[in-house]
């Protein structure tokens, strides 16, 4: 395989040689080809300088756990044998793959995992959520963020897109953590000028910080919660600071019924009249787009893109997934999503991965619709172009950031690997994951967080949860009415 030349970064400037920061050698490592297809090199090395990859190189196929199928062919770079690093990761029996990403999460929401089962979204809402969410004090979203954060870290999640309150915090334990997110201040018409004022402020001061890792949206929560002229305004702050909206739309059927039969609009044709289709965007769910929604997203001159959690919409009963298929024809990237832990319970994209394959196999009727190797690719490379980062992450391949993720499938439900393809979306499990790398940096290595006491915020978080979860004041932070 021939690979493009490693492109400079504005920090650490050109590559240079010396001493690696990180190796990676013998594993089986997931790749793109030109057409973007997945394929896999076998026995490969790995080297990261300076957060960023700078070469993926092949030595001879060695018997191991793991069998990749025909790898994409490659020779091994003889520069790189007995390379010295900072840090060496012996692979061998593992895979490397780009660092998961989950491209919609209220990471905060893990305080709330598991306090509403088993009712329809709108008494979720009413009736649980929103009164409970009217109690929030910056400390429990610090805890929900950094127990959120160990999480995803232990489930090779290296990259998040958050929409949520009291974002000064979550990017501060972002920053802490060493994880890659995408952030955004939620906000409502009901908050007034306010509320959008307050989301483009902490867009600006936070963008591009802790070294580049956290970047930054406009974050208005939907149609049904923000007016029009919010949504127009919102779209003339995006273009005016080159900032990607973050924003929840035709999120079911119900809720496009319900704009249908009040404005004579779809959810996504309120945003395009509002001008959000001529920014970067970035939909939530997604699972109510219609057929007369297609040309209207086919129209859309900003980059779009729809992230999907198919458990919530499982648990919801709702009718409709996220339509897949007809949104690749567009050529709108449809990246995995997890939403928030106190509907999806858990921050599981690797879970997320198989539902969204086997869900297109159902609702399309067809055994052919999304393979393995196609959802292998909405987990990497769709994923990042979702959250706008699709110049940066989502391969291994020189000049990306070297977001790392190394899976252990010696397990009994991994083996035999017949499919490795098929074995890692539909057999692996977010508990195989051995190690997590961010930016070159170690998060996890060998199941130990690195930069995350987990006990010790449980702990808390445990303590103050009569007082979160108390709904006796009859507040709610908003109405849930599609």
């Amino acid at each position: 395989m021939t690979w493009p030349e490693p492109t400079p970064d504005a920090r650490t400037g050109p590559p240079t040689r010396g001493p690696a920061d990180l190796v990676i050698t013998g594993c089986t490592a997931l790749v793109h080809d030109e057409r973007e297809e997945v394929g896999f090199v076998e026995n490969a090395t790995i080297v990261v300088r300076g957060g960023r990859i700078e070469t993926v190189t092949a030595g001879p196929a060695t018997a191991g756990p793991v069998t990749a199928g025909p790898a994409i062919a490659g020779r091994a770079d003889p520069t790189t044998t007995g390379l010295a690093a900072a840090e060496h990761i012996d692979a061998r029996g593992q895979v490397a793959l780009p660092g998961l990403v989950n491209c919609h999460t209220h990471s905060p929401m893990v305080t709330l995992r598991g306090i509403a089962e088993d009712l329809p979204i709108e008494e979720w809402f009413n009736e649980f959520v929103w009164p409970i969410e009217s109690n929030l004090q910056e400390r429990d979203v610090e805890l929900g963020a950094r127990l959120a954060c160990a999480e995803m870290i232990r489930g090779g999640v290296t990259c998040f897109a958050d929409h949520y309150f009291s974002m000064d915090t979550v990017a501060a334990v972002t920053a802490e953590s060493g994880l890659r997110a995408n952030l955004g201040q939620a906000f409502f018409s009901s908050q007034g000028a306010e509320g959008r004022e307050r989301s483009l402020d902490f867009a600006l001061r936070h963008r591009d910080t802790a070294d580049g890792r956290i970047t930054t949206s406009l974050a208005p929560h939907a149609p049904y919660t923000v007016d029009d002229a919010d949504l127009a305004a919102t779209a003339r702050l995006a273009r005016e600071h080159g900032l990607l909206v973050h924003i929840h739309a035709a999120e079911n059927r119900d809720q496009t019924d319900a704009s249908l039969a009040r404005h004579g609009r779809t959810p996504i044709e309120i945003l395009a009249g509002a001008g959000l289709l001529d920014t970067d965007l970035l939909i939530a769910h997604g699972t109510g787009i219609v057929e007369r929604d297609l040309p209207v997203l086919a129209r859309a001159s900003g980059r779009v893109g729809v992230a999907s959690a198919p458990r919530g919409y499982l648990k919801f009963a709702w009718p409709t997934t996220t339509p897949v298929s007809a949104l690749r024809e567009l050529g709108i990237p449809v990246g995995l999503a997890t939403d928030g832990a106190a509907s999806n319970n858990s921050l599981d994209v690797w879970e997320s991965m198989a539902l969204t394959a086997l869900a297109q196999k159902f609702t399309e009727a067809d055994p052919r619709r999304l393979t393995s190797r196609q959802a292998l690719h909405h987990a990497t490379l769709q994923s990042a172009r979702a959250v706008g980062l699709g110049e940066r992450i989502g391969s291994l391949a020189p000049g990306r950031r070297a977001d790392i993720v190394l899976v252990d499938l010696s397990g009994p439900h991994t083996q035999p690997v017949h499919d490795l393809a098929a074995t890692l979306v539909h057999s692996a499990r977010a508990g195989d994951v051995r190690t997590t790398i961010v930016d070159g940096r170690i998060l996890m290595r060998d199941r130990e967080l690195l930069t995350l006491d987990v006990p010790a915020v449980v702990r808390e978080m445990n303590a103050r949860m009569p007082a979160l979860i108390d709904r006796s004041h009859g507040r709610r932070i908003q109405d849930y009415d599609t």
